[in-house]
């Protein structure tokens, strides 16, 4: 890519060209470009992940149900990382823009998961129904099992939509390309890791709230 090449050049003048005084080396046309949009890039992907987090926070009043839907970001990761390595693709701002936007994607989908299974919590709490580990388990089965269609609609009309981007061609192609593929990979994995760790994750959460309630009432 851009950014290795102009690193090894750099490496290779330093190396082999003595400059007289008062002249240098500046590298400029698309690496400069790329320097330039990696450094907002810096600002613009922390601040847009806190406004997710902020965005969560006030639907949710829970910074414990925030965190658990943002643990569906690194599941997505996994699978844009082996997307990009199969079709060779390096490391651009196009790649960047598609790992922003899939953040989006994997809180939209982890909130609809998160939400079906505290509905399935819920409701059996108020039937006075979860009073053990096994009620608990039992409600996380229903909520999941509940989860499976409307997630699989989800991943599907997503890349569905992203799929003919991969077969474009002419002006923009390439740039469009990168930012789709890490949408792809990561909704693949995605799907597949909050439909089998989150519902992990949500019973070791309100299983220790459960300990805690019946320590609480035999005291």
């Amino acid at each position: 890519d851009i950014g290795s090449f102009v690193k090894d050049a750099k490496a290779a003048v330093a190396s082999s060209v003595r400059f007289p005084a008062g002249y240098y080396a500046a590298w400029s046309g698309q690496y400069e470009y790329m320097e330039r949009a990696y450094s907002k890039l810096k600002l613009i992907i922390p601040l847009t992940l806190g406004i997710i987090f902020l965005l969560l926070y006030l639907n949710f009043k829970s910074i414990t149900e925030c965190l658990i839907i943002f643990l569906a970001i690194p599941f997505s990761v996994i699978g844009a990382s082996w997307i990009l390595y199969i079709l060779g693709y390096n490391l651009s701002i196009g790649v960047a823009v598609g790992f922003l936007a899939l953040a989006g994607l994997d809180a939209e989908t982890g909130i609809v998961m998160l939400i079906y299974l505290l509905h399935s919590y819920d409701k059996r709490v108020t039937e006075n129904r979860m009073n053990t580990k096994e009620d608990l388990y039992e409600s996380i089965r229903e909520g999941t099992v509940l989860r499976v269609r409307p997630k699989l609609m989800t991943v599907v009309a997503i890349i569905a939509g992203l799929l003919p981007i991969m077969w474009s061609t002419g002006a923009g192609a390439d740039v469009m390309k990168r930012i789709a593929a890490p949408m792809i990979g990561g909704m693949f994995t995605s799907a597949l890791l909050e439909l089998l760790v989150l519902p992990v994750i949500f019973a070791f959460w309100k299983g220790w709230e459960i300990k805690r309630k019946n320590r609480a009432g035999r005291q």
